[in-house]
């Protein structure tokens, strides 16, 4: 399945030769995320293609949280000051993380959420 994520990621990530070895891993750290938070009983293949899909935004999301966005440069001699909007790069980050778990959240276990009773 491997395999499979990885095209998914290249053709919606846009990504460059010198990114696949990153891309890959980060691939694979996201199948097993996935696949660790599916709901009891539930596999990977049970998700259909919703699961590679799922696991490319999550790579592509890990990816694009290192990524430079080319904030303003100034450069004065031989000094140059770089700024990079780190925001830019979170903001797309967040926004391919949630895209990928809201299409796998009808597999997926509960996060965050937990029932308990109060003795009244």
């Amino acid at each position: 399945m491997l395999e499979q994520i990885m095209e998914l990621a290249r053709s919606l990530g846009q990504v460059n030769e010198d990114q696949l070895p990153v891309l890959e891993l980060l691939c694979q750290a996201a199948e097993k995320e996935l696949t660790a938070r599916l709901r009891m009983g539930v596999a990977p293949e049970d998700c259909g293609g919703v699961f590679p899909l799922g696991c490319a935004w999550l790579a592509l999301a890990g990816l694009a949280g290192g990524l430079p966005t080319g904030g303003a440069q100034f450069t004065a001699g031989s000094v140059t000051i770089r700024e990079e909007d780190s925001g830019q790069c979170e903001a797309r980050a967040a926004a391919l993380r949630r895209q990928g778990e809201a299409i796998l959240a009808p597999y997926l276990q509960d996060r965050g959420f937990l029932f308990q009773g109060v003795e009244g």
